[in-house]
């Protein structure tokens, strides 16, 4: 009688688990006495090196905007908003739902009024529009351990956004943001960044479980003005729920604005509501086109605010 063949051999023996390896203990004398290099910033005051954060925005906001110009100052070694890399490092963005000549569109506009420009090496882009399968769920082992290598010559990840890229399990649920969760603190370790693109909830924070946030070094999130109008496209202000290791101005919110002819950015200081002094100055009598000259905005815009304030109301002149 024949031998049978290898694979049914092995087919009858349970995969055996590793055994489980424990950091060892380091007494408090020479945990004091190790030389650790402080974290050096990818893009300050926000981004560190080891280091772990996320945009989260509504739908059509423009957080793909903020991620691919992270993307291309960190490249570039140059500078986006109020942020700065002092030194080009390499930079791989995944991207899970754009097609592919959009992103294409963005980042040639983005290269067009860049001061600097990355090395030719220095930002790529995997991007599921061109795969023939798209980018396999990082939320399992198998994709994480095959995607492993490919991250080697990159210093920052970005993941363009959780619910394309990690589709297992529910997103309210905090165990099944736990094999994510690993995988992000294996790139830290193994001396990677992090930067993950994400949805807000309802509730303006990020959508689901908050266990997310536990291990993120920061968290930016994008909300619209008040004011806001969808003629202005990428309009929004800038917000940090989370700042570890920053505070001060460094962490003072502001607004960002995407002129959509030029391609550039303007930024202005984040302003309290302007909706307690609109309905003060309308209730003094105050004409709708001298509300807005005095606070500097459209008349629409007073129009808006107090259509808002009187529950879907009109507001008359």
């Amino acid at each position: 009688m024949g031998a049978a063949p290898l694979k049914d051999v092995l087919a009858q023996f349970p995969a055996q688990e590793p055994a489980l390896s424990f950091p060892q203990p380091i007494g408090l004398a020479d945990f004091l006495a190790m030389e650790i290099p402080p974290r050096e910033l990818l893009l300050a005051p926000w981004l560190p090196e080891k280091g772990l954060a996320m945009i989260a925005a509504p739908r059509g906001i423009g957080k793909t905007h903020v991620a691919l110009n992270v993307a291309y100052a960190v490249a570039s070694g140059g500078s986006f908003l109020r942020w700065n890399a002092d030194t080009p490092r390499p930079v791989l963005y995944i991207d899970g739902e754009m097609p592919a000549v959009a992103l294409q569109e963005r980042l040639a506009r983005i290269a067009k009024h860049a001061d600097t420009a990355p090395a030719s090496d220095a930002l790529a882009l995997m991007v599921a529009d061109v795969g023939e399968f798209g980018v396999p769920d990082l939320s399992t082992p198998e994709a994480q351990v095959a995607l492993m290598p490919l991250l080697a010559p990159y210093d920052l990840i970005i993941m363009d956004n959780l619910s394309t890229l990690c589709r297992s399990g529910r997103e309210n649920e905090a165990e099944s943001w736990s094999a994510v969760q690993g995988f992000l603190l294996a790139l830290r370790r193994a001396g990677k960044s992090a930067l993950l693109v994400h949805h807000t909830g309802k509730s303006g924070a990020q959508r689901g479980t908050s266990k997310r946030e536990d291990v993120l070094d920061s968290v930016l999130l994008l909300q619209r003005p008040e004011d806001y109008d969808a003629s202005q496209g990428a309009r929004f202000l800038v917000k940090f729920d989370k700042a570890r290791g920053f505070s001060g101005d460094d962490a003072r919110p502001f607004e960002a604005a995407l002129d959509s002819h030029t391609g550039l950015w303007t930024m202005t200081e984040a302003t309290p509501s302007r909706d307690a002094e609109i309905r003060e100055m309308k209730e003094q009598g105050f004409s709708l086109r001298d509300i807005g000259r005095e606070l500097g905005v459209n008349a629409s815009t007073v129009s808006r605010a107090l259509k808002r304030l009187n529950g879907g109301a009109h507001a008359d002149d």
